[in-house]
């Protein structure tokens, strides 16, 4: 996927994905992926996990605290294209210090603010819809491999 600013996200080859948001969840990435690949509780110091206007999904931005998320290990090449092609445009893929090493994530890029409009509020994982995303998250599949 190319982002905001033309280039190529996955050109650095990324290993580890860290997740913060919906695919910190198994049932998203069953539905992405076909299957749960192994993942490890990590944290990214210096970052928050921003809710977004109107958008069931939150976003990384720099930020006090610590992000709680994931560490998603052994994903294909072809994984890594499902979910690059996923993740929105107005994402950077950026490769974090995390509490247990180095992880690539996916954090606000330039466009994120006008795009989505982060809040000053932290998205809420107890708040979210999985049945709804689920349902969304099948829907979008089913179009990349018709």
């Amino acid at each position: 996927m190319i982002d905001a600013s033309g280039r190529n996200r996955l050109a650095n080859q990324p290993d580890e994905l860290f997740a913060y948001g919906s695919l910190t969840f198994p049932e998203v990435l069953d539905v992405l992926l076909g299957r749960v690949p192994e993942c490890v509780p990590a944290t990214a110091p210096g970052w928050r996990i921003a809710a977004l206007r109107e958008r069931p999904f939150p976003v990384l931005v720099p930020g006090e605290g610590v992000a709680e998320g994931v560490l998603v290990i052994g994903l294909t090449s072809a994984e890594w294209q499902v979910v690059d092609a996923f993740e929105a445009p107005s994402y950077e893929l950026r490769e974090l210090d995390l509490d247990i090493g180095p992880g690539w994530t996916y954090v606000a890029g330039a466009e994120a603010d006008a795009d989505w409009g982060i809040l000053p509020s932290d998205w809420v994982r107890a708040d979210f819809d999985l049945h709804t995303y689920l349902r969304r998250c099948a829907e979008w599949r089913n179009t990349i491999t018709a």
